[in-house]
C-alpha cells in the first residue's frame, strides 16, 4: 500500500461514519415517561442526596467506578514528539477504545491545554471526583514524574503513567522469565539501559524492586553512558548515574548480560552484541524500528533471548497486556491508588501465566502447534483470553493485602467468572481470524471481482497480507475499478470467457466431464459450464491452480451453490453439507447452524450437522458447548419436530459423549444460566456457557442470524461451509466489504487446514 493511500485511509477510518473512535451510550431504560422522571428529574434527586451523605456513595450510583481519564498534554506523543493536546486526542481517543475492548472499562479521553506543571495537576484534581482512575498519557519528561507523583499523593483515586510503569510492567515479567530460562540470577546480572526517559527510568526502578543491583545497572542517554561525574544531572538520572570510568555503549556492553532499548533504531551493532556474556537478554524497544534488528540479532547470537516492541517478531512487550487489567483490578476493589505492590503483583502474575500451558485459542491465533514457555514465548500473546481473568485478580488481591482496597473481594470464583463476562464484547475474534490466515499466504479466487465493493475486498485482503487474491470477471472492468481504487499489485486477473483462458477453460472443462460424464453429463455442457466465473473458480480451486474461493455477492445463494456442488462435491464421510455462521455478539461468539442450506434435516442429519458445527468451533479455538434448539424443552412436547430434536441429541450422545451437546431446548433456556440451572440442573449445559446453537431447520436459522444481524447490528462472519471438498465459501447476497474480507480470511484458515490433514495423512 502506497504512503499517500495508507495516510488517506486513516484519515478516513477517523472520519467516517462518523468523527472519532468513542461514544457515551446509554446504561438505563429511556423509552418512557417513567424512566426519564427517574432518569432525571425529579428521580436524580434521591441519588444526589444519598451521595451527598456520603460521596463514596458516588460509586454505587453513577458510572465513576468504571471511568477512567486518559488525560495528555499531547508533550510526547508517540514518537511525534510535542504535538499539543488537540493533536493528541485520536491517540487517546484510541487508548479509550483499548481500555473498552481489553477490559470493559469506559475510558474518557481528556487534553489539557498546558505544560505547566502546576496548572495541569490542578486541572486534573479538579476533575478527578468525576472519575474512578487516571491514566496519564505521553507527558514529557521530566514533568511526568512530578505530575504523576504529586497527583498519587494528592488524589484517593488510582493514577499511573502508563508510559512509564506500562513498559516496565511487561518488560520487567518479561525479564523474570528470560532469566530462569538462562538460569541467572536477577541480582547478579550487569543491566545496560539505553534511554533516559519515562519509560527507562520506570523500567529499572522496577528490575531494581525484584533485586537488581545499582552497582550493575549502566543508563546511557544521547550524550552517552550516565556517570555521577557528569554535571547538571536531572533527579532521575543521577539516581541511575554509575562510577564507571566508560563513556559510550560499546563500552557499556562488554560482558553485560542484560540489554535493555528505550531509545532509537539500528544504535546496536552486531560487534556490541558479540560482546556480550553467554546467553545474552536484549530487549529492543525502540518502536517501529529496535535498537537492532531481530533477524540481525538473533543470525549474530544463536543463545540470544530477543523481545521487541513488535507484533511480527516473537515476544513482543505490548503495554496492552498490562495496563486494561491493572486498571480492571484496581477499580474493582475500589483502590485509593497503584503502588509498588500492585506492580510487582501484575509483573508476577504475567510471568507465571507464561509459563501455564497455552489455551488453544492462542496458539490456533498465532498459527503455532504448540506455543510453550521458551526463547520465543517468554511474556504472553495479546490475544491471550486469559489475562483478563488472570491479571486483574492478581491486582486485587495486591490491593487489598496492602491495605489500600475499600471494597475487598470476597467470592474470587464468582468475581472470575465476571471478568470473563466482561471479555465477550468485542471482536476478537475477526483480529484472531485475520491474524492466524496471515500466517501461510493462500490464493483465493474472488469469483466477482469486478463490482466495486468485492474488488475492495480483494484489495484490503491483499494489503493487509490475508490473502493473495485471484479476481475473475471482465478485466477491463476490473482494471478501471483497481486503477479507482489505487490497486497496484501484480495479481492474477482472468476473464473465463477471454481468449486468454481457453486453454484453461478446455482443460477445465475435460475433467469436469470425466468427473460428471456418468451422471448426464456432456462435454459440450461442461464447457458451457466453464464460461461461468463459479464453475471456472471451483475447478481452479479443484485443480490446485488456487487455494479457496468466495462468491455469492451478486447472485441469489441457490444460482451460486449448485455448480459449486456440482464440481467441488462432498468431502470423504459427509452426507450433507451445511453452513455455520459465527455471530460476534456482547456475550461473546456464538455458532449458529444450519443457517444457509439444509431447509428440513432429519434427526441424522441434525446430529451430523452438530458434530461438524462443533469441530467448526474447535478449528477457531473454541471448545463447544452446544444446544439443540427447540419451542420444546427436554420432552414436553411430543409433536415430531420436537421428537425430531430429541432423537438428535441421543444420536450424538452415543456416538460422542465426550460432546458437551444437550436439549431439545428453547432458546432462552439454553442461553440463559441461572435460568437453565434452576429449571433443569440435570443437563449437560448446566453451569456453562453455551457458545453453539443448532437450529431445528434453515428457517429458524436464517432468520435468527439475520434478525441478530440487523436488531442488535452484531457482526457476522459467515455463512461456513462445512462438508466440502475444498475451501469454498459462498457469501450472503450484498454481503458488505467487512463480511468479504473476514470470509477471506476463513477461505485461507480452511486451506490452511486441509493441508495441514494432508501433510499428517502422508506422514503417516
Amino acid at each position: 500500500m502506497s504512503e499517500e493511500k495508507s495516510r488517506r485511509e486513516a484519515l478516513i477510518y477517523h472520519a467516517k461514519p462518523q468523527p472519532g473512535k468513542i461514544k457515551i451510550v446509554p446504561t438505563k431504560p429511556y423509552s418512557t415517561q417513567r424512566d426519564l422522571a427517574l432518569a432525571y428529574s425529579p428521580g436524580v434527586a434521591e441519588p444526589c442526596l444519598e451521595i451527598a451523605k456520603d460521596k463514596d456513595n458516588a460509586y454505587k450510583y453513577t458510572s465513576k467506578g468504571n471511568l477512567v481519564a486518559v488525560i495528555s498534554n499531547g508533550t510526547a506523543v508517540l514518537g511525534l514528539g510535542n504535538i499539543g493536546p488537540e493533536a493528541s486526542k485520536p491517540v487517546m481517543e484510541g487508548k479509550s477504545l483499548l481500555f473498552k475492548i481489553f477490559a470493559d472499562i469506559d475510558g474518557m479521553d481528556i487534553e489539557v491545554d498546558t505544560e505547566d506543571v502546576d496548572k495541569f495537576i490542578e486541572t486534573v484534581k479538579m476533575i478527578a471526583p468525576t472519575f474512578g482512575g487516571i491514566n496519564l498519557e505521553d507527558i514529557k519528561a521530566p514533568e511526568a514524574f512530578e505530575i504523576e507523583r504529586r497527583l498519587k499523593e494528592e488524589l484517593d483515586i488510582p493514577v499511573m503513567h502508563d508510559d512509564q510503569h506500562g513498559t516496565a510492567i511487561i518488560s520487567a515479567a518479561a525479564l523474570l522469565n528470560a532469566l530462569e530460562l538462562t538460569g541467572k540470577k536477577i541480582e547478579d546480572v550487569r543491566i545496560v539501559v539505553s534511554g533516559a526517559g519515562a519509560a527507562a527510568v520506570s523500567c529499572t526502578r522496577l528490575y531494581k524492586a525484584f533485586g537488581a543491583k545499582d552497582e550493575n545497572i549502566v543508563m546511557l542517554d544521547s550524550k552517552g553512558v550516565i556517570r555521577k561525574d557528569r554535571e547538571n544531572l536531572s533527579k532521575e538520572k543521577l539516581e541511575f548515574a554509575s562510577d564507571r570510568k566508560i563513556d559510550t555503549l560499546d563500552e557499556a556492553m562488554k560482558d553485560s548480560d542484560v540489554f535493555i532499548g528505550l531509545s532509537i533504531k539500528d544504535i546496536v551493532s552486531p560487534e556490541m552484541l558479540l560482546s556480550m556474556a553467554k546467553d545474552p537478554i536484549v530487549f529492543a524497544m525502540a518502536n517501529p524500528d529496535p535498537e537492532i534488528k531481530y533477524e540481525l540479532a538473533c543470525k549474530t547470537r544463536k543463545d540470544i533471548i530477543m523481545a521487541t516492541g513488535r507484533s511480527d517478531h516473537p515476544n513482543q512487550v505490548n503495554n496492552v497486556l498490562g495496563f486494561p487489567f491493572i486498571f480492571r483490578g484496581a477499580l474493582d476493589v475500589r483502590a485509593t491508588g497503584i503502588n509498588e505492590a500492585m506492580k510487582m503483583a501484575a509483573v508476577k502474575a504475567l510471568a507465571e501465566l507464561t509459563r501455564e500451558p497455552v489455551p488453544e485459542q492462542v496458539n490456533i491465533a498465532y498459527g503455532e502447534t504448540r506455543l510453550t514457555f521458551g526463547k520465543e514465548y517468554i511474556i504472553p500473546k495479546p490475544f491471550d483470553p486469559r489475562l483478563i481473568s488472570e491479571i486483574p485478580p492478581a491486582i486485587a488481591k495486591a490491593a487489598m493485602d496492602s491495605g489500600i482496597a475499600k471494597e475487598p473481594i470476597e467470592d474470587w470464583d464468582r468475581y472470575k467468572e465476571e471478568l470473563l463476562q466482561r471479555s465477550g464484547g468485542d471482536n476478537k475474534v475477526v483480529r484472531l481470524l485475520h491474524n492466524r490466515a496471515k500466517m501461510s499466504l493462500k490464493k483465493i479466487v474472488f469469483a466477482e471481482a469486478d463490482h466495486l465493493d468485492v474488488l475492495k475486498a480483494a484489495q484490503i485482503a491483499y494489503d493487509e497480507g490475508i490473502a493473495t487474491p485471484i479476481l475473475l470477471g471482465n478485466k477491463e472492468i476490473i482494471l478501471e475499478l483497481m486503477h479507482e481504487l489505487e490497486f497496484h499489485a501484480d495479481v492474477e486477473i482472468i476473464n473465463p470467457q477471454s481468449d486468454e483462458a481457453s486453454a484453461k477453460r478446455e482443460k477445465y472443462a475435460e475433467r469436469f466431464w470425466m468427473n460428471r460424464r456418468r451422471t448426464g453429463s456432456t462435454l459440450y455442457y461442461a464447457q458451457t459450464q466453464m464460461k461461468k466465473r463459479n464453475s471456472f473458480g471451483s475447478m481452479m480451486v479443484l485443480e490446485g491452480d488456487a487455494d479457496g474461493m468466495i462468491s455469492g455477492y451478486s447472485r441469489a445463494y441457490p444460482m451460486v451453490v449448485k455448480p459449486v456442488f456440482e464440481i467441488i462435491g462432498r468431502a470423504s464421510g459427509v452426507s450433507k453439507a451445511s453452513t455455520v455462521h459465527i455471530m460476534i455478539t456482547k456475550s461473546g461468539p456464538i455458532f449458529l447452524a444450519d443457517t444457509s442450506i439444509n431447509i428440513n434435516p432429519t434427526a441424522e442429519q441434525l446430529a451430523e450437522i452438530a458434530q461438524n458445527t462443533a469441530n467448526v468451533a474447535s478449528t477457531f479455538g473454541f471448545e463447544p458447548v452446544m444446544a439443540l434448539l427447540s419451542y420444546a424443552n427436554y420432552g414436553s412436547s411430543t409433536h415430531p419436530h420436537s421428537r425430531k430434536v430429541k432423537e438428535a441429541i441421543r444420536i450424538l450422545h452415543e456416538r460422542n459423549p465426550d460432546l458437551i451437546v444437550d436439549g431439545e431446548i428453547q432458546a432462552d433456556f439454553a442461553l440463559n444460566k441461572e435460568l437453565l440451572q434452576s429449571q433443569f440442573p440435570f443437563s449437560k449445559l448446566a453451569g456453562k456457557k453455551v457458545n453453539t446453537l443448532i437450529f431445528p431447520n434453515l428457517e429458524s436459522a436464517n432468520i435468527t442470524y439475520k434478525l441478530l444481524k440487523e436488531l442488535n447490528k452484531a457482526d457476522s462472519i459467515g455463512p461456513i461451509m462445512v462438508g466440502l471438498r475444498r475451501s469454498v465459501h459462498i457469501m450472503q447476497l450484498g454481503a458488505s466489504v467487512d463480511e468479504m474480507v473476514n470470509m477471506t480470511a476463513v477461505a485461507a484458515i480452511d486451506a490452511q487446514e486441509r493441508e495441514k490433514r494432508k501433510k499428517a495423512r502422508i506422514n503417516k
